[in-house]
């Protein structure tokens, strides 16, 4: 009787799940539902508190600014038609789309771009929420949907920060309910499992008209399941934590791999010991060997750097640091011996827990640093707490972390700027910080450039952090997936996709 219950309920568990994971598998064949990951929660859905490269990469398709980019890096009009530049290069004029349109069915105009800029810049009388835009003198309507800035100095990048994504005026729920007028609309969050977007029916721009009613974007830190999630018919497209899976699995599937113009760093806090010490920083730089984590980590997967910059952005890329802070273990000693510490000393490693080719890549940085007689354990916090204790408070010895790639040079030299409020590592030099201001205001693109690769040549000569590579992005889809487009920057272009 036993036996028979038992095998009774057998067949009924295998029954069970055979109806789930057809149901699922069928649901996954619906060409009005587009499941792919995300590698983090999303710290936040405003624009202007958001600093995760995965939840801007969701906003770029719910938000849009006066300018938008294409996949060259290249800067164009978007919710401004068109735009005219003075002769001084003072005063920009945008004339804004009268065909517009909130997500909440609010037209869009000359009203929301202003209370935009006036908070950007802090014209409003409050602390500004973009730093690159307090170069803004002034900022007022010509009319309901004519749009002037008049500037403090003339910058060859303004444009390029006008990118920012204009928000309804007086809308205070982007934090938990983004409005935008992009091609996607937010539906929902539910915490540690995914966000979903729905097609925005009313979105001006008909020749970016989405495809797909619906993306799914679930939360996957853990690449093992990731991977499990795309073979057993639970994603369309996963972004791969690492490169690891990569190759045994492009039989399968599609493999898109790409440098996506960003900088992994093994960034030290300047401003406490031992790290306020040049030549300690130089022996650490001398000592991590790059080729070893991306072969180890990064299961070479990535291109090695030897600036802040990555060759993405060609022309700006310093390739004459090549060899400034090459490998080489015996000088690193001599050099931890001349800032009085012969025997090394220990550390901690704060690495964020969801990012694993982080945490791979300082259990490597660790054996690396045994040889110099530094002793070093790692710390794992979660995301949110990373950008708590360590972006924002400062609170940390060392860590490993990417940043995001930029469009505009100045806005990834910024970060090394002694007034910059979020230069977490603590970096302090005058003559870097004249090489950028003067970067700023410099209308001439090749006088431009060689202040760009003077600034990186400082920061490689005084090692605030090691800069140690540009890991790919690694892109598996299904093959009847298409329209697949990579951008220089942290981006989805989910209006693109569609099935086959």
């Amino acid at each position: 009787m036993k036996k028979a219950n038992l095998k009774k309920i057998t067949i009924l568990l295998l029954i069970s799940f055979s109806t789930i994971f057809f149901s699922c598998s069928k649901k996954q064949e619906n060409s009005n539902i587009l499941r792919m990951n995300i590698s983090s929660e999303p710290d936040s859905f405003s624009p202007w508190k958001s600093s995760a490269a995965d939840t801007k990469a969701i906003l770029f398709n719910i938000f849009e600014g006066l300018t938008t980019f294409d996949s060259t890096g290249k800067i164009t009009p978007c919710i401004a038609e068109n735009y005219q530049v003075s002769d001084d290069g003072l005063t920009y004029t945008f004339n804004i789309r009268k065909d517009v349109y909130f997500h909440n069915g609010k037209q869009l105009t000359g009203k929301d771009v202003l209370y935009t800029y006036q908070n950007l810049a802090g014209l409003n009388g409050l602390s500004p929420t973009s730093d690159e835009m307090q170069i803004i003198k002034n900022a007022y309507l010509e009319n309901d949907f004519c749009f002037k800035v008049e500037l403090k100095k003339s910058t060859a990048s303004f444009l390029t920060f006008a990118i920012q994504p204009i928000l309804q005026k007086d809308y205070l729920e982007n934090e938990s309910k983004p409005i935008g007028t992009g091609p996607y609309k937010f539906k929902e969050y539910t915490i540690h499992q995914k966000v979903v977007l729905e097609k925005n029916d009313s979105y001006w721009n008909k020749e970016k008209m989405p495809k797909i009613p619906t993306i799914e974007l679930y939360i996957i830190s853990d690449e093992s399941s990731l991977i499990y999630a795309l073979q057993s018919n639970q994603l369309d497209i996963a972004q791969l934590l690492t490169g690891g899976n990569a190759k045994t699995l492009e039989n399968q599937f599609d493999l898109i791999s790409y440098p996506q113009n960003m900088v992994q760093i093994f960034a030290m806090n300047n401003k406490i010991k031992p790290f306020d010490n040049q030549k300690v920083r130089k022996a650490i730089s001398l000592a991590i060997n790059k080729k070893e984590i991306i072969d180890g980590a990064l299961n070479g997967f990535a291109t090695e750097l030897y600036s802040n910059f990555s060759p993405v952005l060609k022309n700006y890329y310093n390739d004459e640091l090549k060899n400034i802070n090459e490998f080489n273990i015996e000088e690193a000693k001599k050099l931890l011996a001349q800032a009085n510490y012969p025997n090394g000393f220990e550390l901690t490693i704060t690495v964020p827990s969801n990012y694993t080719a982080h945490i791979d890549t300082a259990q490597i940085i660790i054996t690396q640093l045994e040889k110099i007689g530094i002793k070093c354990k790692i710390n794992t916090i979660e995301w949110a707490t990373w950008l708590t204790d360590v972006y924002s408070n400062k609170d940390f010895e060392t860590t490993v972390i990417a940043f995001g790639g930029k469009l505009e040079p100045n806005e990834i030299l910024k970060r090394y700027t002694s007034t910059y409020k979020r230069n977490f590592v603590g970096f302090s030099n005058e003559q870097f910080d004249k090489c950028f201001s003067d970067a700023l205001i410099e209308l001439n693109e090749e006088k431009r450039i060689n202040l760009y690769k003077e600034c990186q040549r400082i920061l490689a000569e005084e090692n605030p952090c090691v800069f140690i590579s540009d890991p790919n992005n690694c892109v598996l889809k299904k093959k009847n997936v298409k329209g697949f487009t990579y951008y220089p920057i942290s981006f989805y272009d989910l209006s693109s996709l569609y099935f086959e």
